[in-house]
């Protein structure tokens, strides 16, 4: 049995996993769904590493799964003990001292967004709601059971903060990259994981959140190095 801590992106809303870890639990597997403190103006990348710890508990070597803005405060906690890996899902990938927001201009985001966008024939100006930019792919009852009760608030708190890291941590990283992700499409992911880590990505399916879209195909793809015998 593997443990995967799965660390959501803005909003900290743990719900965001649920079928991931339905899918988990079904393969013999145990999904740790963690809460950060996103709506807190105190929290910051320190405060959200802490909220990972709190949910790992004393379970030993697990492998955390990071969502989007996930990408900023898993490797905190892989830097602080033992786990056996870090699951980058369409996440932001930080280099020492840059902030959150800083982030999506040092990356050129916004560039490959606006070129993505016109590449699949959709106007950036029409593309500020969510349901284009990241539930294009997700059933409507599928978001209505995640975020039917609200869209989990985050405060600005950590994005004003530098990453407190001064290299990425030693342990293997894997990114998993979303072929149809409107966000962050692959091939800016793939530039920004081959600058910054050294790695290529892997690609699946699917838009910004798999994790609602395919959530079937992303537990296949999480468990690969399991079934490998990694």
């Amino acid at each position: 049995m593997a443990t995967f801590v799965l660390v959501p992106g803005a909003g900290g809303d743990g719900r965001y996993w649920y079928l991931v870890t339905a899918e988990l639990e079904a393969r013999g597997h145990e999904p740790v769904s963690v809460e950060l403190p996103a709506g807190d103006d105190a929290a910051g990348w320190v405060e959200y590493a802490d909220a990972i710890e709190r949910a790992i508990g004393d379970r030993s070597r697990p492998t955390l799964v990071a969502q989007s803005l996930g990408g900023f405060s898993a490797p905190l906690v892989a830097a602080r003990r033992p786990v056996d890996g870090l699951v980058l899902l369409n996440a932001m990938i930080p280099v020492p001292g840059e902030t959150g927001n800083a982030w999506w201009a040092d990356t050129g985001q916004g560039e490959a967004q606006r070129a993505y966008l016109t590449s699949i024939g959709i106007d950036a100006a029409d593309a500020e709601g969510d349901a284009v930019l990241y539930f294009h792919d997700v059933p409507p009852d599928v978001v209505e059971v995640a975020f039917g009760h609200g869209e989990p608030a985050q405060s600005m708190t950590p994005m004003e903060q530098p990453w407190p890291l001064d290299r990425w941590p030693d342990v293997p990283t894997r990114v998993l990259a979303g072929r149809d992700d409107r966000l962050f499409p692959a091939s800016f992911q793939r530039r920004v994981a081959r600058e910054r880590l050294g790695i290529d990505t892997e690609e699946l399916d699917g838009g910004h959140v798999l994790a609602l879209s395919r959530p079937r195909e992303l537990v296949e793809l999480l468990l690969r190095d399991a079934r490998a015998g990694n």
